[in-house]
């Protein structure tokens, strides 16, 4: 594991802590955290994201025993990677956002650079996905009447 920061947590805890955080970052794309977890979880997160670009079997099998979801990493090969393919490192960015009001840690949001892209990209399989699922019951609506 990247880094030296302990974050307060032992060793198995903080693992499963990171593991769940760079998911969650690859799945929605920015995630809002303190200072310390987001400098952590950047290096992880930008480890992730070089595997994914090398797409062999090996680098999804060791990207799938680290990422928790399997709908994520099919994500990261297939829609994230692919966005970099032509930017050495640098992936994410980390924008400070001032003390939690409770406790006053110093909070940040870590998000892709190319956030906006992927969001993009989303929304449009979203709409193909809906509209072939429009045409599918509408052939399936005029089956059943000519039947």
């Amino acid at each position: 594991m990247p880094g030296t920061r302990k974050l307060g947590r032992t060793t198995a805890h903080r693992k499963a802590m990171l593991r769940g955080m760079v998911t969650y970052l690859l799945e929605n794309g920015c995630i809002e955290t303190t200072l310390t977890r987001a400098k952590e979880v950047r290096s992880l997160a930008e480890n992730m994201i070089t595997l994914g670009k090398t797409n062999t079997l090996a680098s999804r099998r060791a990207a799938m025993a680290f990422i928790t979801k399997e709908d994520v990493v099919k994500k990261l090969f297939d829609v994230i990677a692919p966005d970099y393919a032509d930017t050495n490192g640098g992936y994410t960015q980390i924008y400070k956002l001032g003390p939690r009001r409770g406790d006053a840690a110093e909070m940040a949001l870590i998000k892709l650079t190319k956030f906006d892209n992927i969001k993009k990209d989303e929304k449009a399989d979203k709409k193909a996905d809906k509209k072939t699922e429009a045409d599918d019951k509408a052939a399936e609506a005029e089956t059943a009447k000519a039947e």
